[in-house]
């Protein structure tokens, strides 16, 4: 299977070299990596550029945008500004520049794609360092595959035709995916090093944006503040809840528009209830 990846990079250079040497020591080598500069002011041009030299298939392009900070739209629109660029492929992954692979990561993640022909995404779990050990992320369940590492197949990234740009595109997409019927896995064999934990230097701004997303995935009031609950639990700040609700509010009062159509929206509100039963 031909994978191709693409890394959105914005002045990640404290962390790309890190990040490339675990793509370049895969045991399944992927047939095309694309870093795609953000307007970075670092070095992340300079080792990108280097890691293109000697490895042909690795390509580094760049592109010029804003230096506003757009949670979810900007990284979206600088992967697709990198996928214009590919070539063919079966499985396409948006990967973050601040992660470490495993040495068999995509080995075994296209012995999964291959013996599942209804498996639309996959990947490992995110992994980031407490003192000297390395614990499970845990701002998601396990069973959800996180934006850093993203792993589709081809026919499910066209079915959900590609990404969200906005906050919330890596939850959307895998509930699109469910909506298509193709399932989703998480293998919790792959534990993959997050270098820069989640939610570094977020502000209330970006907890406003996520009450937004929840309004665009139609998730209505009362699945919201359930989210909104659990958002500001993980975050250990109970004061998050209020931002979320009020970009949800903000984003119902001027009718934004929305992520999903209405079959789609029943179906992601289904879905929540279900896995919230079960879980009581």
């Amino acid at each position: 299977m031909r994978i191709g990846i693409i890394i959105p990079a914005h002045n990640e250079g404290a962390f790309l070299k890190e990040c490339l040497d675990s793509f370049v020591s895969q045991t399944y080598l992927p047939n095309e990596l694309i870093v795609v500069d953000d307007n970075s002011g670092d070095a992340t041009f300079t080792i990108a550029s280097d890691y293109a030299q000697k490895h042909d298939w690795i390509k580094i392009v760049q592109r010029k945008s804003t230096n506003e900070h757009i949670p979810g739209k900007k990284v979206v629109d600088t992967f697709n500004f990198g996928l214009k660029n590919a070539s063919a492929y079966d499985l396409i992954g948006k990967f973050d520049a601040d992660i470490v692979l495993p040495p068999n990561y995509f080995e075994t993640m296209v012995n999964h794609f291959q013996s599942n022909w209804k498996l639309g995404m996959c990947s490992g779990l995110l992994y980031i360092k407490k003192g000297e050990d390395w614990v499970y992320e845990n701002i998601a369940d396990k069973n959800h595959i996180r934006g850093p590492i993203k792993l589709y197949h081809k026919a499910c990234f066209n079915k959900i035709d590609g990404l969200c740009p906005g906050v919330g595109w890596d939850t959307v997409d895998t509930l699109l995916a469910k909506y298509h019927d193709f399932e989703t896995l998480t293998d919790p064999t792959l534990q993959v090093k997050h270098l820069r934990p989640t939610g570094h230097g977020y502000s209330q701004k970006n907890y406003r944006s996520k009450g937004e997303a929840l309004y665009k995935m139609r998730y209505g009031i009362v699945l919201t503040k359930i989210a909104a609950l659990k958002m500001a639990w993980q975050a250990k700040n109970p004061l998050l809840y209020i931002p979320i609700i009020l970009g949800y509010l903000s984003a119902l009062i001027h009718c934004i528009p929305r992520f999903v159509s209405k079959a789609e929206g029943a179906f992601i509100r289904k879905y929540r209830w279900k896995g919230i039963v079960q879980k009581l």
